[in-house]
This record gives structure tokens, C-alpha cells and sequence, in this order.
């Protein structure tokens, strides 16, 4: 393993995603992985596009802005762009944009598919991550 996969591993392994993977298999997911480097301000999710793939944010933080100008902040161990892994042709609702230089690992919908298909512990990670952001999420549009 190289030194950059062996960085994007321990990256990995922070992200409750792949938190209960071993070694050999956070190690399959980093050579998976595609870093992805981008400067403050820009705009990693755009709305009304059609997602592509999972960033994990890696270094910095994200903003997802939401609709009624309601935003939430994403930071190293995190991830976006989860749901066009598991739905054909959802567009993206919210932007997410860099509120600092950010580094992220991006993995594309065909790669997480394989992954899944291995290591399906996963999806339960996945599933669990995603019914406390919807939870959040619910309480953040239920104030006003």
C-alpha cells in the first residue's frame, strides 16, 4: 500500500461510514478513491444536477445550503452525495459549497456498488448515518 493509500485509509476510517471496516478492506475502499482538492467558496454540489458518486470530506468544512436559506456544516469525517448512490437520476437539492479549502475523497456510484456487493457492514453503517441526518435535518426545517 502506498504512502497516499495508506493516508486516504486512515482518512476512511474516520468517517462512520466505513468506521467498522478492517484494515484490508478500508485499504480496497482508499485505492477506490479519488482526492479531490478544491479552494474555499467553491461549489462541490450544484442544485438540480444529478449526483455522480460520495465525497468524504477528508480536511475543511462544507456548507449544505438548504432551501429557505437554512444551512448545515459538514466536516472532516462526513459525507455527501450519498442518496445518488442508492436512487437512478435523483438531482441534488441543496448546494454544498467549500466553506474552507477542502480536501474530500470521491468514490463513484459504480465503485461503492462493488464495495457493497464485498463488504455489505456498509450499508448498515450507511443506513444509520443517514437516519440521523434525515433526523437532524427534520429538526433543522422544523424550526423557523
Amino acid at each position: 500500500m502506498s504512502e497516499t493509500d495508506g493516508a486516504r485509509a486512515e482518512r476512511l476510517a474516520r468517517c462512520q461510514m466505513f468506521a467498522e471496516l478492517d484494515e484490508a478492506a478500508l485499504r480496497h475502499v482508499s485505492e477506490l478513491a479519488t482526492e479531490v482538492t478544491v479552494p474555499a467558496g467553491h461549489v462541490l454540489v450544484q442544485p438540480g444536477h444529478e449526483g455522480s458518486g460520495l465525497f468524504v470530506i477528508a480536511e475543511g468544512t462544507v456548507t449544505v445550503e438548504l432551501a429557505g436559506g437554512k444551512a448545515i456544516t459538514c466536516e472532516p469525517g462526513e459525507f455527501i452525495g450519498e442518496l445518488s448512490l442508492l436512487v437512478d437520476g435523483l438531482v441534488h437539492t441543496g448546494r454544498v459549497r467549500a466553506a474552507t479549502p477542502v480536501t474530500c475523497l470521491a468514490i463513484s456510484r459504480a465503485d461503492f456498488d462493488r464495495l457493497l456487493d464485498t463488504y455489505p457492514q456498509i450499508a448498515v453503517s450507511m443506513l444509520r448515518a443517514l437516519a440521523r441526518r434525515l433526523a437532524a435535518t427534520d429538526a433543522l426545517l422544523s424550526t423557523r
